[in-house]
């Protein structure tokens, strides 16, 4: 039976594309008809199921995404990983499962990825083999193409909820505590400047989402990301901006040191940087030591020493500054760092929150909370105060 519908699916789909051929426009109404008519003229018998289900995969190929179409459809989907036409697989509820499906042949695949990028005026083949894009509904996409992806096109799609994940729903889901949820939001409402790391798949972009929700309205708040994947909510004055890659000739390119820049003569009163990854954080330090306080970003760490780390290679980077005045910077610009983790089921926490205090000549964590495992070593813990006291109260005091 499995083998009947995939040939008539086939046979379907090659007979819908000849009456399109023949006329001059199509609307989804025409195509729908056109698709059931197919199947009710089928000699044989065909369960109502099995007649839905192939109505659906045929209009996904002709008018969506294919294969993708169902993946993208599900809400408890996360992660959506393609290695090649017939490789397929996905993440849900925190487990990886492998797809039943897989597309046509390697050339479907690659119509659907032009179709995915043309959105976005990108391009992608074998000269530009790597492109970073979104989806409509704001799915992050990469896709690696041949001859650099040996499998094949390879394309992973990172899915966000549709309803933001706030504070008070990551407190219910066990990520952070209430206690250091409320400490977060008068954080956030008194200007302190917050960087967020933890490893790919942390949660680092759905929790920078959470704390935007307690920017004040009034503020104008300006974004910058190489491809849009922020949802900042409530907040009025808002300027989002994403970067640009170089044209054919490698000119035109914008980068996210470009956009930086540029933001500080639009008035920010907050600036919010996706991920810091290069050469750009040298810019990020500077806007939040010149007047930008309650700016927010990201990065990609193992643990918080990690990141202090990183940001001082990546400043070191991008200019022959002495590492004293780079880990000055650092001390003087970032106040807060919070650090996120999966564990070992899939669950994403809040590993730590900590002070980044600058003191002679060397940066310090002050770990103001710290998730502890339960004496097992089980993922049932929680994060818990330390004892430790804060020390950048200045801001606080100024409210």
């Amino acid at each position: 039976m499995k083998n009947e519908l995939s040939s008539l699916k086939r046979l379907i789909k090659k007979r819908v594309l000849e009456e399109m051929e023949l006329k001059t426009s199509w609307d989804n109404t025409e195509l729908l008809e056109c698709v059931d008519n197919e199947i009710m003229g089928y000699p044989y018998y065909i369960p109502v199921r099995e007649k839905l289900k192939l109505k659906r995969d045929i209009i996904n190929s002709l008018t969506g995404y294919d294969v993708l179409s169902e993946l993208l459809e599900d809400n408890e989907i996360t992660d959506i990983m393609i290695n090649g036409a017939c490789d397929i697989f996905y993440e849900k509820n925190n487990e990886m499962h492998r797809c039943g499906k897989k597309f046509e042949s390697a050339e479907k695949l690659g119509d659907i990825i032009q179709h995915i990028v043309s959105g976005h005026n990108r391009i992608v083949n074998e000269s530009v083999p790597i492109v970073d894009v979104r989806l409509p509904d704001g799915s992050r996409v990469n896709i690696v193409m041949p001859p650099v992806a040996l499998n094949g096109p390879v394309v992973t799609i990172r899915k966000f909820p549709e309803c933001a994940y706030t504070l008070d729903r990551l407190v219910g889901l066990n990520t952070l505590t209430e206690d250091s949820a409320q400490f977060l939001k008068t954080l956030v409402k008194a200007k302190y400047n917050i960087f967020i790391s933890g490893g790919t798949g942390s949660g680092k972009t759905t929790f920078l989402n959470a704390l935007s929700d307690y920017i004040p309205k009034r503020e104008r708040v300006i974004t910058i990301e190489d491809s849009a994947e922020l949802k900042i909510q409530g907040v009025d004055n808002l300027v989002s901006l994403e970067t640009r890659n170089p044209n054919f000739e490698g000119k035109n390119e914008v980068t996210i040191r470009d956009l930086i820049k540029t933001s500080l003569r639009m008035r920010p009163d907050r600036i919010i940087v996706g991920e810091v990854r290069g050469a750009e954080a040298l810019d990020m330090l500077q806007a939040m030591n010149t007047g930008h306080d309650g700016s927010i970003s990201t990065g990609h760490a193992n643990n918080p020493k990690d990141m202090i780390s990183r940001l001082e290679t990546l400043v070191l980077i991008a200019s022959d500054i002495p590492i004293d005045a780079v880990r000055r910077q650092i001390g003087s610009a970032l106040d807060i760092l919070i650090h996120l983790g999966r564990l070992s089921n899939g669950a994403r926490r809040v590993l730590e929150i900590s002070e980044i205090i600058y003191k002679e000549d060397s940066l310090h964590l002050n770990t103001l909370y710290k998730y502890c495992y339960d004496k097992r070593g089980n993922d049932d813990g929680m994060l818990v105060r330390t004892g430790n006291v804060m020390e950048k109260t200045y801001k606080l005091q100024k409210r």
